[in-house]
């Protein structure tokens, strides 16, 4: 990899760890579904009118863009809201890459390699212990809704390998149009519209902030760039740079946030990295070069 493409990597890296705090800033003035329609709304716009048609079946757009944009962020955004701090988030999320591996298996046919079904293994037993620390302090229940958010996040993944979306920049502003007004909707039935409205009357300068570094740093910068690499190198060398993601978040909760680590949390990190790393990381294959998607992106 070309040194400005190893720094833009690492940029990215950065860009999406740091992401999980700043969801926990938005989230101190902003309802959670509203929050997300914000993101999505100022990702999409003026994108939209900018870019162009997304190139590839509208039934694609619309399937990723209720999966990713509406279901996996909406869930993640309401368990972080009810208690899930953000360094755990951008770890616990990371379980998306086992669901991915086997959404494709089921539904794409594909033969998992043994290094697969042990990396498989090796997460799972990461994220149980997880769910069984004593001294978390998340409810068990919210960090149910990251596992399901992952699990949605897969979905949309395997339906992102049916697309093959030859723009993923443009592909991702379309996708944030759609999950636009199911997420305000939701948002209107399920937080009300009083608290949606004093929330956008009373938004101080670190919900701005925070709306804006969701809308045009994680979403349209690191998904921009993402999908530049994966056009210039194959999956097999892009995709590894992911697993850095839960470190940088768990990093910036501590030190930005003060979110402490506990043994058990941390032996649970490297199992469940350690077990990213044996599904993603293979040799470099026409195959693997072709595999790129949205698989890493918070």
């Amino acid at each position: 990899m070309k040194p400005r493409d190893l720094l833009l990597a690492l940029a990215v890296v950065v860009v999406w760890g740091i992401n999980f705090v700043v969801i926990e800033v938005g989230l101190e003035g902003v309802p959670p579904l509203l929050l997300s329609a914000l993101r999505f709304f100022f990702a999409a716009v003026p994108a939209i009118f900018l870019l162009g048609k997304p190139r590839v079946p509208w039934r694609y757009v619309v399937g990723v863009g209720l999966a990713l944009g509406v279901a996996k962020f909406g869930l993640l955004f309401i368990a972080m809201d009810h208690g899930v701090p953000a360094g755990l988030s951008s770890l616990v999320l990371q379980s998306q890459v086992i669901f991915t591996v086997l959404f494709a298996i089921a539904v794409l046919r594909e033969r998992p390699r043994p290094a697969q079904v042990v990396g498989i293994v090796v997460a799972c037993v990461g994220i149980v212990l997880i769910v069984l620390d004593k001294k978390l302090s998340a409810p068990v229940g919210s960090l149910v809704l990251v596992i399901v958010a992952a699990g949605f996040w897969g979905v949309s993944n395997t339906i992102t390998r049916y697309a093959k979306p030859p723009d993923t920049l443009r592909f991702m502003v379309w996708i944030s149009a759609v999950a636009v007004v199911p997420l305000l909707i939701l948002s209107f039935l399920t937080e009300g519209p009083r608290a949606d409205l004093d929330a956008l009357k009373d938004l101080r300068p670190s919900g701005v902030g925070a709306i804006a570094y969701l809308a045009f740093a994680a979403t349209l910068f690191g998904f921009g760039v993402w999908g530049y690499l994966l056009r210039q190198y194959d999956a097999s060398t892009v995709a590894p740079f992911s697993l850095l993601v839960p470190v940088v978040g768990m990093s910036a909760a501590w030190v930005l946030r003060g979110e402490a680590v506990g043994l058990q949390q941390a032996i649970a990190a490297v199992l469940v990295i350690g077990g990213m790393a044996c599904t993603i990381v293979r040799r470099r294959t026409p195959r693997a070069a072709e595999s790129g998607e949205l698989a890493s992106v918070s």
